[in-house]
């Protein structure tokens, strides 16, 4: 068994789903491809799950080698979950993410970890020759490439590529759920660190199936929205829900300081006029507005001063501390 005696350098985040072709060739490729870097390493397994004998096979790793450590969820709780559970246990310097599916090289994580050696925070791979079918996978990421680029203000050719290296101090501040796992460079920029970006190898799957399709890009792009709003209001909602509020408010307050002109001093009737629905409509949605501003920013004080909840339930780790 692999000495435990000197602390890993490198900690790299595996997340593991339904992958026991794979899992074999995974280890040869990834553990000859971290020897050449030659730094203390560990590998974090993340079993998000697996209903075939993958676990299996990582208790078999873990016995061999100490510095493969295994967590196993509960159920399966996604590939933000088993991120987030890596990122909570990495003790290396260095993260690098990676897919159990061998579709990313692991002899590219040396070269990404060159690139932060010049001084970058995150770095983040790009699948320039992406090797999956165009209409169900290449097309929506994409699109969701772009749109996220744009909402975020950080511009990367592929969000989705699980290839990526953080200095790990930067992941550990970042609370993750939903699919917010591929917006961590957006995420992380608000912290005011230097994002890279690189092409790496892609190659087509051998082992296993996809688990995802392109019912995933509805979940990407509504969690879109939410990181534009983290990114912008996540500590002051009352600027969003309060600006919008007042602006309706004062439009229908307007509108029925009119209609009450004509009533009261051209003896108009109101009975017959829709304006007046929409002026009362436009007061009360106002109101509201307002109201949830204020419950957004209770919300946010009560998040920053309570304790952070993990949302993930593991059952059992194999070589932890």
């Amino acid at each position: 068994m692999a000495s435990t005696q000197v602390a890993p350098w490198l900690s790299v985040v595996v997340p593991i789903y339904n992958e026991e072709e794979s899992i074999p060739h995974l280890y040869t490729h990834l553990t000859a491809a971290l020897a050449q870097i030659d730094k203390p390493y560990e590998i974090i397994c993340v079993d998000d799950g697996s209903r075939d004998g993958s676990f299996a096979l990582l208790h078999e790793l873990a016995d061999r080698d100490a510095r493969v450590r295994v967590v196993r969820f509960r159920r399966n709780f996604g590939q933000t979950a088993a991120f987030a559970a890596g990122f909570d246990r990495a003790r290396g310097e260095w993260l690098v993410t990676i897919d159990a599916d061998l579709q990313n090289d692991p002899d590219d994580i040396a070269m990404l970890l060159d690139k932060a050696a010049e001084g970058f925070d995150v770095v983040s791979g790009w699948r320039a020759h992406r090797q999956d079918p165009f209409l169900n996978r290449r097309l929506p990421s994409i699109i969701a490439n772009r749109m996220i680029s744009w909402a975020t203000g950080v511009t990367l050719h592929d969000y989705g590529c699980s290839l990526k290296v953080y200095r790990t101090d930067i992941v550990k501040h970042i609370s993750l759920y939903g699919e917010l796992h591929r917006f961590i460079p957006a995420i992380a920029s608000w912290q005011g660190v230097a994002v890279a970006e690189m092409p790496v190898n892609h190659a087509p799957r051998r082992y296993g199936t996809s688990k995802y399709g392109i019912s995933r890009t509805t979940r990407v792009l509504l969690d879109l929205i939410t990181v534009r709003f983290l990114l912008s209001y996540s500590t002051r909602p009352m600027q969003v829900f309060g600006s919008v509020g007042l602006i309706l408010g004062t439009l229908g307050s307007i509108l029925l300081a009119y209609l009450g002109y004509i009533r009261l001093f051209l003896g108009s009737p109101l009975s017959d006029r829709p304006l007046l629905l929409l002026a009362v409509l436009l007061v009360v949605l106002g109101v509201q507005l307002v109201g949830m501003g204020l419950l957004g920013e209770l919300i946010t004080r009560v998040y920053y001063e309570g304790s952070n909840r993990p949302i993930y339930a593991v059952r059992e780790e194999l070589n932890g501390e």
